[in-house]
């Protein structure tokens, strides 16, 4: 008999990798998704059942897990209000594998990420200490998302021998379909046809990215062998910036030069990335191959030609800002200040 798996969020990136992952390895999968109102993004072959939802709506989810599942893969679950949806639902939900973030870390002073001198170890352990929890009964602010991520994570935890959940600490998410697409960083630069690539701190900086693809397996692992437990969630060999660009580049037929600036940008916001920090974050992945057997099936550069693609047909004749509003929204800097690039440029090199 096949075993039944609740995709929660199947329409947006990690979903639509995770159903092709399971559905791959002769699972039943029911994708819950809003986005499902406006058709199925699977082959019909695959014999997917669609449930719409959204996931705010406490009796929608009930719906969606129906008479049972042997595993929930969510992956747009945010706080412990998330995790208490799951777990009234417990008795009928055999264990579940849940999307987190790297962000809740903090390094040995309790620095968080962004913060000033915030220097994680090399790599990053599971076991690192991560931010306090959100309190569950306060609305979420624009900068409480590692508090929330790590409310969910707590509520979920202490409830192991309930309802078994596999917590991946994603780092930063890549592949088609993102809403929250980094390398449109350098894929509208070649668009914009910029002759440079300015990067701060020489274009070392290193945030350790995940392709959904990995996470995918990951979430295919995880099914497979319940546990409650904390994982990260990372790509092979995290490439630095200045590789990223030149990649990203390459795909697309573009020449630029590197213009290093050594430290941080001398006049923001020219040189910053959004992968740009001043110490690399570098997540070890040691317990999930031990833990999982867990191999990556792509790495960084091989998978990034289809995202670039993807992004330049999803942006093609429209406002970026409206195709990736999250993007757009989310990072205070305007990484496509030409003319401030251009004046610090000119103040480089005089004449």
């Amino acid at each position: 008999m096949e075993k039944l798996a609740l995709v929660v969020g199947a329409t947006g990136q990690i979903g639509r990798a995770a159903v092709r992952a399971l559905v791959a390895d002769g699972w039943q999968v029911r994708a819950a998704a809003r986005g499902l109102r406006a058709g199925a993004p699977w082959p019909p072959d695959w014999n997917v059942e669609l449930v719409p939802l959204d996931r705010a709506d406490d009796a929608g989810l009930a719906v969606a897990v129906g008479d049972g599942c042997d595993v929930v893969v969510d992956t747009v679950a945010y706080d412990a209000r998330h995790a208490r949806q799951l777990l009234r639902l417990a008795d009928r939900i055999g264990s579940a594998v849940v999307v987190s973030s790297a962000a809740v870390y903090l390094d040995d002073q309790g620095r968080g990420f962004g913060a000033d001198g915030v220097r994680f170890p090399v790599p990053i352990a599971e076991t690192q200490r991560t931010v306090a929890p959100l309190d569950p009964d306060a609305e979420p602010d624009g900068d409480g998302y590692a508090a929330g991520k790590a409310a969910l994570e707590r509520e979920l935890l202490a409830a192991g021998a309930i309802l078994p959940t596999t917590l991946l600490r994603a780092g930063a998410i890549h592949g088609p379909h993102t809403v929250h697409p980094r390398e449109w960083h350098f894929v509208k630069r070649a668009l914009d046809n910029r002759p440079v690539r300015v990067l701060a701190y020489r274009g070392e900086s290193r945030f350790h990215p995940v392709c959904t693809a990995n996470l995918a397996e990951l979430i295919r692992l995880s099914a497979a062998e319940p546990g409650a437990r904390v994982l990260n969630a990372g790509d092979p060999e995290p490439p630095t910036v200045r590789e990223i660009g030149a990649a990203v580049h390459a795909v697309l037929d573009h020449d630029a030069e590197d213009v290093l600036i050594d430290g941080p940008s001398p006049a923001p916001p020219v040189g910053q990335t959004p992968w740009s920090t001043p110490h690399p974050v570098v997540l070890d992945m040691s317990l999930a191959e031990r833990q999982l057997g867990y191999r990556p099936v792509t790495s960084y550069l091989d998978s990034l030609p289809a995202t670039v693609r993807w992004l330049v047909d999803a942006a093609h004749g429209r406002d970026w800002r409206t195709v990736f509003p999250d993007l757009a929204q989310n990072y205070r800097t305007d990484y496509f200040d030409y003319l401030a690039e251009d004046a610090w440029l000119r103040r480089r090199t005089p004449g």
